[in-house]
Formats: structure tokens, sequence, C-alpha cells
């Protein structure tokens, strides 16, 4: 596939499938084996479970939204700079919901193959996020 190709493929899964919520995208864009290497958590294997990913993100943020700040490719990656932005209204991993805002920047690499996203790396500051929820980060004594 062209590098044009690769990122419409990436503007696309950002666009409709995060942003809009269209899980029939995420089918559509990711090889049924897809990886998702999150820092803090650990790697996702498959397309279903991805989905899940997704869908409980949006389930305590509803609202989200990823603004794609830079999106570039070379050969078969594809790597997006971009903000994030969501009022946590549901369950994030234990924390209920506080009706924060929160925001973080991030990256992410993202690999293609045969026209379909294969992998996907993330940076991020999960700290600050957690931070941002009013989570005590203090180490005991």
């Amino acid at each position: 596939m062209s590098t044009e190709t690769n990122l419409a493929i990436v503007h696309r899964y950002v666009e409709e499938g995060l942003n809009a919520g269209n899980m029939a995208v995420i089918d559509e864009l990711c090889a049924v084996s897809c990886v998702n290497h999150d820092p803090t958590q650990p790697s996702v294997h498959d397309r279903g479970a991805l989905k899940q990913f997704w869908l409980a993100l949006r389930a305590a943020f509803p609202d989200q939204r990823t603004t794609i700040q830079d999106l570039v490719a070379e050969e078969d990656r594809v790597v997006t700079r971009f903000t994030w932005r969501g009022t946590h209204t549901g369950d994030f991993y234990g924390i209920s919901a506080t009706g924060r805002q929160v925001t973080f920047d991030g990256i992410d690499i993202v690999r293609l193959a045969d026209g379909e996203i294969q992998e996907i790396w993330w940076g991020y500051d999960m700290l600050g996020v957690l931070q941002q929820l009013g989570v005590d980060l203090r180490l005991p004594g």
C-alpha cells in the first residue's frame, strides 16, 4: 500500500472508529489478529478485544475526542501525534465517575499490511490522567 493510503486508513480509524464510535470501521480497517500495545496494561491480541477496549473507554468517557495534531507515514508505519479529551462519567479501571475533564497528548505508531492495521503502539502520560481524575498518587509512609 502507498503511504497516502496508509495515512487515509489511520485517519479514518481515528475519525470514524474512535471519535464517532463506529466499531464496524474497526472491523473493516483492523486485521483479525491486530495487536494493541498500551504501556499501562497487557497488550490486546485480536480485533474483538480491541473493540472491547474502545467500548469500555467510550463508556467511561462518552464524549471522548481524539484530535490529530500530526500524521506522518513512511513505508508500512504511520505515526500520529494527538490530543485526547473526554469527561469522566463512567467507571474507568475501577475509578468511579468524577465528572472531571481529562486532556492528554500522546503519540501512536501504527503498522499496516495489506490495507489493514496490524499493530498499534501507544505512548501517553497515564500518571497525568490519574492526577486529573483526582487519584492520590502519593507513596505510603
